[in-house]
């Protein structure tokens, strides 16, 4: 019973972080960023004054990491917990264990270290497990149409990265419903006529580099543009 309960847990702690870096993308941060945060967060560990900024300079973003703290420590609690329940398992379950599917007896001085390697043969599965790409793309892109959907945290439309001379910069921008460049290649959009270059395309936590001229622009992609950034957010955020 212990031993599911320390899996459950693990399992609930991974869908947390997981939960909390897609949370930070939608603030804005790179997804690669947002993973590290969340796990720094949930974990209590430290980081870089660069990366706290990051988090501190943001109201929702704050809101986020201090979930994560919570639920860290809660789970942290909660796992040490079932770990030294189950380093005393009774003696006459793995007795009863023995007997019927091993040819030999479990000595009582030997259960707590067959308990303890049964434990890191479960962390290591699970890790294994839920951090394959194939399995792991697919929980994240499932808990993100979920968030979204329900417009758990305030998705940010646009983050300016870079701000130059005359008003041009670096932007990040959210492709909302209403937008007019929705379904339409980057020729059609009519960006490059606003003097506004995409540079990438965000789609799915997966960036196209230099997309292509006859690349469509679905709803909810990223793109990050050079331009005047009231042309960009005009242009792309505005409706139709």
């Amino acid at each position: 019973m212990t031993g599911a309960v320390f899996i459950i847990v693990l399992v609930v702690s991974f869908t947390i972080v997981r939960i909390g870096a897609i949370a930070f993308q939608l603030t804005g941060l790179d997804w690669s960023l947002a993973k590290f945060q969340a796990l720094s967060c949930f974990t209590g560990t430290g980081f870089t004054t660069r990366e706290a900024e990051l988090v501190t300079s943001n109201a929702q973003r704050r809101r986020i990491a201090s979930v994560l703290m919570v639920l860290g420590n809660a789970g942290l609690v909660l796992m040490i917990a079932t770990v030294a329940q189950s380093l005393r398992a009774e003696e006459h379950i793995w007795t009863s264990l023995s007997q019927r599917f091993l040819p030999f007896e479990i000595p009582s001085d030997a259960i707590p270290w067959v308990n303890l390697g049964l434990i890191v043969v479960s962390v290591y599965v699970i890790y294994r497990v839920l951090t394959w790409p194939v399995i792991s793309d697919q929980i994240t892109h499932f808990l993100r149409k979920r968030i979204i959907k329900r417009e758990i945290f305030k998705r940010v439309t646009v983050e300016e990265l870079l701000v130059a001379t005359g008003g041009y910069g670096v932007s990040r921008v959210a492709v909302l419903a209403g937008s007019p460049v929705i379904d339409k290649d980057l020729v059609e959009s009519g960006l490059r006529s606003h003097d506004i270059t995409v540079l990438a395309i965000v789609r799915e936590g997966q960036t196209v580099a230099n997309p292509a001229a006859n690349m469509k622009i679905l709803r909810d992609d990223e793109l990050i543009c050079f331009g005047k950034l009231g042309n960009i957010r005009g242009r792309i955020l505005m409706n139709p």
